[in-house]
């Protein structure tokens, strides 16, 4: 059996969507210092690196990430690799034959080579979900969609239909994963994110593996 790390490493150098926090690590005590031991500070949002949307990011009155369901997030997954020349992943793309029943995607993208470029700063050219593809996973009864950089929406969207056209059908997004080492085919996904009892429940960073299945 192998393991593969799908997340995206927080550090102060990595990508964040424009508009959300920065990464920032604060040594609140020190080994060197005399203090009894090391602690440090964390401030970033809940949409960095490797994270999970819940619904409440984008509609009111409806479930924080603390409530998402286990089962939805731990069990077998179809990574779906998509041609270097496909910048908007729509419904063509999205044939039943191609997720032959599968309730949770992961796309592989040209996003994913990002991940190792040498210029860190945040690529509004990435690979998305468009609106129509996302009605189609919902039609397919696809329950959790993940995808290899930090939005499936289209960089500047004004309506945001993708987020919502899944979110309320209580689809589970994952987004920021790194999928350069895993080939398409079928694994089995455990993907935990931090259990953020506070604040709005919009989402919370996760820790994502894949095991195969053999």
């Amino acid at each position: 059996m192998r393991i593969y790390d799908l997340s995206a490493a927080i550090s102060a150098a990595m990508p964040t969507y424009p508009g959300d926090p920065g990464v920032v690590f604060e040594q609140w005590a020190a080994l060197d210092k005399g203090d009894p031991a090391n602690v440090t500070m964390l401030h970033f949002g809940a949409h960095t690196g490797t994270h999970v949307d819940a619904p409440a990011h984008f509609i009111a009155g409806t479930p924080g990430v603390e409530s998402l369901s286990l089962e939805t997030l731990i069990g077998r997954a179809r990574v779906i690799e998509l041609p270097p020349d496909v910048h908007a992943i729509e419904a063509e793309h999205l044939r039943a034959e191609v997720l032959e029943g599968a309730t949770r995607v992961l796309f592989k993208t040209r996003n994913s080579a990002f991940w190792g470029d040498a210029d860190r700063s945040f690529r509004k050219d990435f690979t998305y979900l468009a609106p129509d593809g996302a009605r189609a996973l919902v039609e397919l009864g696809v329950r959790l969609v993940g995808i290899d950089y930090l939005s499936v929406e289209k960089f500047g969207s004004q309506d945001f239909q993708t987020h919502i056209t899944l979110l309320e059908r209580g689809v589970i997004i994952v987004e920021g994963l790194d999928l350069r080492e895993v080939s398409a085919g079928d694994y089995e996904l455990l993907c935990l994110p931090l259990r953020l009892a506070d604040g709005t429940g919009d989402g919370a960073p996760a820790r994502a593996v894949l095991r195969t299945l053999e």
